[in-house]
This record gives C-alpha cells, structure tokens and sequence, in this order.
C-alpha cells in the first residue's frame, strides 16, 4: 500500500502533530468521503505499508521529524507563483523554497519533486508571468530537485465557483504550447527535467515528456521490490493506486483553484473539529461508525538491484 499523505488536504502542513500521533499509535481512521460513517481502519505497519507519499505547499513542520518516519517516503511540493489573491493562506514563498533546499539535503533531492501546477492564466497571470517565475524557480533550486512535474488548470466545481473572481482565461492549445516551448527551454537550462501530469497534450516536441505523479518505477526503487500494478483515477492517468489518508474542506491554504475545498463555508468549522490525539483527521469516532480493517498485502515480486 502506498500511503497518501494527502491529496484531500495538506496534511504536512497543517496536521503534522496529528500524522506522527497516528505512526506512534499504529494505526489510522479514514472517513469514507461519500459515506461518514463507513470507517477504513489501516495498521501502519510494514505488513500494510509500503511507502508514503507526501503531498504539500508547506514542507516547514515535517523537517525536524523526518528521522521519526519508519517508512520509505518521498514528497512532491506544490510551488507556484501566485499571491494572496489565488493562494489565499500559503506562506512565503521564499521560506518553502528554503525548506524544499533544506528537505533535499536531508533526504536526497531524487525523493523531492516540485509540482508548478495548476497553470492558470488572468490578467495578471499571464503567458510572460509564468515564464519569469519559472525561471526564478529553476534557477533557486538547481540541484535540489529531481525533476518538476506541470499541469494545467482543471476546471472543477470549485474552481469555476472562483472563476470570476479570479479572472480566469481560457488556457488555449496554442497557449500551452507557448508555455511548454519555454518552460521547457528553461528546464534544459537548469537541469531539471520537466514532465506534465495527466494532460493530453503532447508537449514532448519541448523536451517534456508525460510523467507520472506517482511513478511504479520511482516507488520500486523507493521501496527495493516490485509493486503490484494499479490504474490512475483521471483520464491520462497511469499513477500507482494509493489509500489517501485526508479528508475534505479542512485545508487551510484555502487556494481558490481547490477541487477539494468545495464548501467554504464548513472549512473554519471543520478545522476546528480536530483533535490531534483522535484516530479520525476530523471529529472523533462516533457509535454510529463503522469501522472495517483495511488490509493491501504488498507483493515481493523480485527484489531489485
């Protein structure tokens, strides 16, 4: 099993103690999204899992505990250049690009992926913008990182909520291949391979090729084994399958472009509903729960050199 940490909310940034309670405890509570009170119950330990892979705008409250992880890991980090307009409570860029620098001495850049993504165009964030700030970026973290993936924005539900307000282009075909010429270009430049996720647009003519958020060959070195195969959840997606962990609309970045804050109205309330000693990232358990143990035997195919 490869554990997801998270793709429904920023579990490194905002929940951390809460993540290392549930390591120390062995176990974790996830709340089914579509039925609350249908509890998957997952033993973290090597039976189970793995590997974790961390997914985050904000690395800074994991580094000093990295050492405490008894699983394989590797994180990819969301860097954009968008301000409080968009990203309404991500920190200092300046300080997420100096921890991503920091994570990358500790654990090796090949375990550190950035992700530049989404790629939203408005009047102010612009074709040129972009360009600028992706050079900026490449030129902070040469040799820190092991490639960037980019995707371009997705209009989700809540993303076309926000759309107006903020200011929203139509992303052209013409328009991607713009960016692709130069962000590739740049990539070059640094070092750093760049790679989409899950877009049907092919940008290869740009030495980009389509990646994989969660590679099976990158996760097989991670681990030393072979994994099963598993299917992607998009369109043009060829990803492991991994047991996402979070829970929805209890974010704190409160980025607008978000497929997984959807009801802004709960997101206060919901964070405040946490308790870092409960088994469950939201509330407690309640005698209306039920609770199945969920069980991934992890298959030792051929063990790798």
């Amino acid at each position: 099993m490869i554990l997801f940490v998270s793709g429904r909310c920023d579990i490194p940034a905002f929940y951390t103690p809460w993540f290392f309670q549930r390591l120390k405890e062995g176990y974790v509570d996830v709340r089914n999204p579509y039925d609350p009170h249908q509890i998957s119950r997952i033993f973290l330990d090597e039976k189970n899992i793995d590997a974790i892979l961390f997914c985050t705008k904000n690395p800074l409250p994991m580094l000093s505990r990295l050492d405490e992880i008894p699983f394989p890991f590797l994180f990819h980090i969301t860097l954009t250049a968008y301000h409080k307009d968009i990203e309404r409570h991500v920190p200092d860029k300046t300080k997420i690009i100096e921890g991503i620098k920091k994570l990358s001495e500790k654990i090796g850049k090949d375990k550190v992926i950035v992700r530049y993504d989404p790629i939203l165009l408005s009047e102010h964030y612009t074709i040129a913008y972009h360009i600028k700030a992706f050079e900026k970026l490449c030129s902070e973290l040469q040799g820190y990182i092991d490639h960037v993936i980019i995707s371009f924005v997705d209009m989700y539900k809540n993303t076309k909520k926000h759309a107006d307000v903020m200011k929203l282009k139509e992303i052209k075909l013409d328009d991607m291949h713009t960016l692709g010429k130069h962000l590739g270009k740049i990539g070059k430049r640094y070092h750093i391979p760049v790679k989409t996720c899950a877009e049907e647009v092919d940008l290869s003519a740009y030495g980009i090729e389509k990646g994989l958020c969660i590679d099976k060959e990158k996760m097989e070195k991670l681990v030393g084994y072979r994994l099963r195969d598993g299917k992607g959840v998009r369109k043009e997606c060829g990803c492991m399958e991994t047991v996402d962990i979070g829970d929805y609309n209890c974010c704190g970045h409160e980025c607008l472009y978000c497929y997984a804050n959807y009801n802004d109205k709960t997101i206060t309330q919901r964070i405040k509903l946490h308790d870092p000693y409960s088994s469950v990232l939201i509330g407690h358990i309640e005698d209306t729960d039920r609770i199945t143990i969920r069980k991934d035997k992890k298959i030792h195919q051929l063990k790798l050199l």
